[in-house]
């Protein structure tokens, strides 16, 4: 077994080993391990967590179960929705309205409303970014496109619809205990011969050359984890949606309606379950990464993690962004701006005619060049 001993080297260039710390599963103060006993005991309560020995004993919990009795036990809320038969956004239906467009596709939406049993959101962020700074963002975003349509760039100039959505994420915090097994690789030095021709005579010769010399290990690694975030909704493109982050979740607010007023909500389309097991995949990234420290050497190969998640609380939150969703050529495009932050992103037409122009008036500059290079050249 192996146990994460970080190295810092002092001016001396001496080496100070940092002791890992670690939380009593019971009542979270710093535990220490027991020589001869494979155990960490608590100073604290006296509870002693016991170090598991193989990967038979990483538990494998049903996630979805645990989640949904979760679920089960949070506040829920009666919420009337449409589903968009376009883009397929599940947005809260607005009070006295029987037609409007949907804020993620600008389709025309005249279905009835239904009514749908939600955990009820605990936090959001409030919009800081106004309106109008949202749309100047729009403008300049669109003029900086230089290949874009002119009648996109024309729309920049005339259109007012810029909706303030609120979108559905799941928050999720948890501690883990991974068991892993695979390679550590040490680097090392040898001298090699060889033979080599000098002169038009083979002689010998000698190298250094490194190779690498690999072994067995195996441990186990905690991570704690604390807001892992993850979208629940499918309206929202993925790779827009991760480059709106990041968001400053420590102003988070107790969810309260009059937020929501003058604006949208989207209910969420991942649930929990789903939700947690995209969670799952960011923390995995992390906990490779705690293996490869834990293992150290020059080189790490994985064989296998295993991973128990423990103390999995989620939040259900409400994120704010300023949408304009605008169809051009058949075809729907849209363009967020990050509530708080202004960050902006969007996807765009581009004018094939504009490239097409640039290409060739890039080729003819090329050639004009290449003369002119050559006529100097010749009367030279």
């Amino acid at each position: 077994m192996s146990i994460d001993n970080p190295v810092e080297h002092d001016s001396d260039g001496c080496a100070e080993v940092r002791a890992r710390e670690f939380p009593c599963q019971n009542c979270g103060a710093t535990v220490a391990f027991v020589p001869g006993r494979a155990v960490l005991k608590c100073s604290y309560c006296g509870s002693e967590n016991r170090i598991p020995q193989s990967e038979d004993e990483i538990r494998e919990l049903d996630y979805r179960a645990h989640l949904a009795q979760c679920a089960a036990e949070s506040e829920t809320q009666e919420v009337a929705t449409f589903t968009c038969d376009s883009c397929s956004a599940v947005v809260e239906w607005p009070e006295d309205v029987t037609a409007f467009p949907c804020p993620y596709c600008g389709t025309d939406v005249v279905a009835a409303a239904v009514s749908r049993k939600l955990i009820k959101p605990q936090a959001l962020l409030p919009f800081r970014i106004a309106r109008d700074d949202a749309r100047g963002k729009f403008r300049a975003w669109i003029k900086s496109r230089w290949f874009a349509p002119s009648k996109l760039k024309h729309y920049a100039r005339t259109a007012s619809r810029l909706v303030g959505m609120y979108v559905p994420y799941w928050t999720f915090d948890a501690k883990t205990t991974s068991y892993y097994s695979g390679m550590r690789g040490d680097d090392y030095w040898d001298t090699e011969t060889y033979t080599a021709t000098e002169n038009g005579r083979a002689v010998t010769r000698t190298r250094q050359v490194r190779r690498t010399r690999w072994s067995h290990v195996s441990g186990v690694v905690w991570n704690a984890f604390d807001d892992i975030l993850t979208v629940a909704s499918h309206s929202l493109p993925a790779k827009y949606a991760e480059r709106l982050e990041p968001w400053d979740l420590e102003n988070l607010v107790a969810y309260g309606p009059e937020y929501l007023s003058g604006f949208r909500a989207e209910s969420y389309q991942v649930d929990l379950a789903d939700g947690f097991v995209q969670a799952q995949k960011v923390m995995d990234v992390e906990i490779r990464a705690t293996v490869r420290r834990d293992i150290g050497g020059d080189h790490q190969d994985i064989h296998s993690v295993r991973t128990q998640h423990d103390n999995v609380t989620f939040k259900h939150i409400l994120l704010p962004v300023w949408i304009s969703a605008y169809r051009f050529r058949e075809k729907t495009y849209r363009f967020l701006v990050n509530g708080r932050t202004g960050e902006v992103q969007g996807e765009r037409p581009w004018s094939w005619i504009k490239i097409t122009l640039f290409v060739l008036l890039a080729a003819a500059a090329a050639a004009g060049l290449t003369w002119l290079a050559l006529s100097l050249h010749s009367n030279g």
